[in-house]
């Protein structure tokens, strides 16, 4: 295999898994889900910890669901490069390690700053102003996904209110209450 084949397969499990978990699973998640705000926005970020503390195996799938996104072009991309799957998922996970950089004094250093800024990738920095909004910097992986999916998350609130909406106007009409006078 080529340099380039390893390189392009890698850059596309990147962009086609960090798109899919942005607007496929992470803001939809945000909207509808349970666990992935309980858990992942949570000062104790680790979901097998969580399952086993709170007794919810459930949690576990959250953390599945944010892999699957990467993990689902497996198949294809192997066709074309083995080692850019590899070299993606290498990648996916060492992003992962590094947006979670834990404390207050971490500092990514100006030089790589400016390069993730270009090239649109999410630095741990912007990473925490989503872990501390849930509702802004959206994109796991690339930065740029982050202002597409605010619209993505403003369309699915409205229909999560739109939802709430109609299964109330489908309730049944609440039963009068007792007042204690015998029923002739």
């Amino acid at each position: 295999m080529t340099a380039i084949a390893i390189f392009l397969t890698a850059l596309a499990l990147l962009l086609a898994g960090d798109f899919v978990a942005t607007f496929g699973y992470h803001v939809p998640e945000h909207v509808f889900g349970k666990f992935h705000n309980l858990v992942h926005h949570s000062p104790d970020r680790s979901f097998v910890r969580y399952a086993i503390r709170q007794r919810q195996p459930w949690a576990l799938l959250d953390g599945f669901l944010s892999a699957l996104p990467y993990l689902m072009f497996i198949p294809w991309l192997a066709q074309v490069s083995v080692g850019g799957v590899v070299l993606g998922l290498g990648l996916a996970q060492a992003h992962v390690l590094w947006r979670h950089q834990e404390g207050p004094n971490y500092v990514t250093p100006g030089w790589l700053q400016t390069l993730c800024r270009r090239l649109g990738i999410t630095t741990p920095e912007r990473h925490q102003i989503h872990h501390h909004n849930g509702r802004l910097a959206f994109g796991d992986i690339f930065a740029f996904y982050g202002e597409p999916a605010q619209g993505w998350l403003r369309g699915l609130l409205k229909v999560k209110k739109a939802l709430r909406q109609r299964k109330l106007s489908f309730a049944p009409a609440p039963k009068p209450k007792d007042q204690g006078m015998p029923v002739q």
